[in-house]
C-alpha cells in the first residue's frame, strides 16, 4: 500500500502543556491505531513525533510494530528514487525532515540549531549531546496563538532598552554598551562593525556573573511588578520568563530578540544560527530530521555557551524577516490547501481544508499528514482507500495521487521532492 497509518510517539518534557489542555494528548488520544497511549490529566505533553528520527522513531501499526525506517527501506519506491538519490540516508529509509506538533505551557529554552558543518563537528566531539550530525532549520505554524522571541531586534530598538533598563545595562562592561550604542546609532544594521558589536553585546549578557544576573533581575521584577503589565507586553514576558525560571539570564532575552505573536495559520522559519525560544501556545512544527539543540539559557540542561555565540548568524531585524507567508498550494483541485514553503530542500508543509473534497497530484517524494481536526476518507489508486479522523497520522508514497473527503477536516502535510 502506498498510503497506511502510522504510530507516532509522545514526548512528556515538562515545559508541555498538562492533560487534555494539550493539542498533542488531544491528538494522541483521538487516534485509534495509537492505543498504547493512555492520558494522563496530571501530566504534561510537549511534543508528538512523526518520522523516521532514531530518537524517537514511528511504527507501523501491525503485530510486529516495525519502525517506518525499516518498512521504507524494504519498500523503497515509497520514498522514490529521486529523493533517495539526493538525501543521504533516504536509501536506509530515512526521511529527510521530521514533523511535530508541540503544545507548550513553559517557555523552551534560549537556543539555536547548528549548520550542517556545525552539527558534524559537534557530534564528532560531543557525541551524547549532540545525537546527529544533521542540521535543523525549523518551520513553526500556530495552531494556537503562539509566542515566541526570535531573531535579534533591531539595534535600534536594543540600544533604546539599553537606554531605559538599567538592569539591562548593568549585566555589560560599560566600553561594550559605549561601542554598540555608538554602532548602532550611525553603522548599517548589517555591517561587519555592527555585527562584532552585536556579538560582544550578546556574549558579554549570556557569560555575566550568575549573582548579578539574579541581583538585577530581581530588582528589575520588583520594578515591573509595581505596575500592571499589558498582555504581550515586555514587561509580562519578563515577568512571565521570571516566574518560571528565576534570576535566569534568557530573562533579559527580552530585550535583544523580538518578541513575536502568531495567530492560528501564521508561520516562521528559523535557519541556522538564528536565536530564539518558544514562549506559549500550540504548534506544527516541521524541521530537518535532527535533534541538534545548542542551548544557553531558561533550561535545566546543558547550556553550552561557547558554540551557542559562536554559531548566530548576528542578523538583527524586525521579527517579521522570519515570517513564512503561505500561497494558494498550485497543485490542488480547490483553495482549501496552502502551502509553506521555507527556502530549504528537506520539506515543505501544506495546510488542508476539506470542506467536500481536495485532491493532490502526485509528489516526487514521500508525505507525512496528521488530522488536526475532524474526519473523512482518503482515496488513491483503484478504488483504495482510507477512514481518518482527528489524531490519525498516515503515510503518503511518492508519486501517489490522493483524494481527501470529508466535511470540516483540517490536516497538515510535510513532504519532500526532489
Amino acid at each position: 500500500m502506498s498510503v497506511f497509518k502510522i504510530i507516532p510517539t509522545t514526548q512528556q518534557y515538562d515545559w508541555g502543556k498538562v492533560g487534555s489542555k494539550s493539542v498533542v494528548a488531544q491528538l494522541a488520544a483521538s487516534s485509534q491505531v495509537n492505543t498504547e497511549f493512555t492520558l494522563d490529566e496530571s501530566k504534561p505533553y510537549a511534543e508528538l513525533w512523526m518520522g523516521t528520527h532514531p530518537t524517537s522513531p514511528s511504527h507501523i501499526p501491525s503485530p510486529s510494530k516495525p519502525t517506518l525506517s525499516s518498512h521504507l527501506k524494504s519498500h523503497p519506491l515509497l520514498i522514490g528514487n529521486a529523493v533517495a538519490s539526493k538525501f543521504p540516508g533516504a536509501r536506509e529509509g530515512n526521511l529527510p525532515f521530521l514533523f511535530k506538533v508541540l503544545s507548550i505551557e513553559t517557555a523552551l529554552s534560549v537556543q539555536t540549531h547548528p549548520d550542517k558543518k556545525t552539527a558534524e563537528a559537534l557530534h564528532a566531539q560531543l557525541p551524547h549531546i549532540y545525537k546527529d550530525d544533521n542540521h535543523k532549520p525549523e518551520l513553526a505554524l500556530a495552531l494556537t496563538p503562539f509566542r515566541a522571541l526570535c531573531g535579534f531586534q533591531p539595534l535600534s530598538k536594543i540600544a533604546k532598552f539599553l537606554f531605559t533598563t538599567p538592569e539591562l545595562s548593568a549585566l555589560i562592561p560599560k566600553t561594550i554598551v559605549d561601542n554598540f550604542l555608538s554602532i548602532s546609532s550611525g553603522s548599517n544594521s548589517t555591517s561587519p562593525e555592527a555585527k562584532t558589536a552585536l556579538k560582544d553585546l550578546f556574549t558579554a549578557l549570556m557569560t555575566a556573573d550568575e549573582g548579578l544576573i539574579k541581583g538585577q533581575a530581581d530588582a528589575l521584577v520588583h520594578r515591573y511588578q509595581s505596575s500592571m503589565p499589558e498582555d504581550g507586553s515586555i514587561e509580562e514576558l519578563v515577568l512571565r520568563l521570571n516566574d518560571q525560571f528565576p534570576g535566569d539570564v534568557g530573562v533579559f532575552c527580552a530585550f535583544i530578540l523580538n518578541y513575536i505573536t502568531l495567530s492560528p495559520g501564521e508561520a516562521i522559519f528559523l535557519g541556522a544560527g538564528e536565536p530564539h525560544a518558544y514562549v506559549s501556545g500550540d504548534i506544527i512544527e516541521c524541521m530537518a530530521n535532527s535533534d541538534n539543540v545548542i542551548r544557553a539559557g531558561l533550561t535545566p540542561k546543558l547550556r553550552d555557551v561557547p558554540n551557542l555565540v559562536a554559531g548566530l548568524t548576528y542578523v538583527s531585524a524586525e521579527g517579521s524577516r522570519h515570517r513564512v507567508l503561505p500561497s494558494p498550494y498550485p497543485s490542488s483541485t480547490s483553495t482549501g490547501s496552502k502551502l509553506y514553503d521555507p527556502p530549504i530542500p528537506e520539506f515543505s508543509v501544506i495546510q488542508v481544508r476539506v470542506q467536500t473534497a481536495e485532491t493532490h497530484p502526485p509528489v516526487v517524494g514521500p508525505s507525512l499528514t496528521v488530522v488536526a481536526e475532524g474526519k473523512g476518507v482518503i482515496s488513491w489508486g483503484k478504488g483504495q482507500e482510507l477512514q481518518i479522523e482527528k489524531g490519525d497520522v498516515f503515510f503518503i508514497g511518492a508519486d501517489t495521487s490522493v483524494q481527501m473527503e470529508g466535511d470540516g477536516m483540517t490536516l497538515y502535510r510535510a513532504f519532500v521532492e526532489a
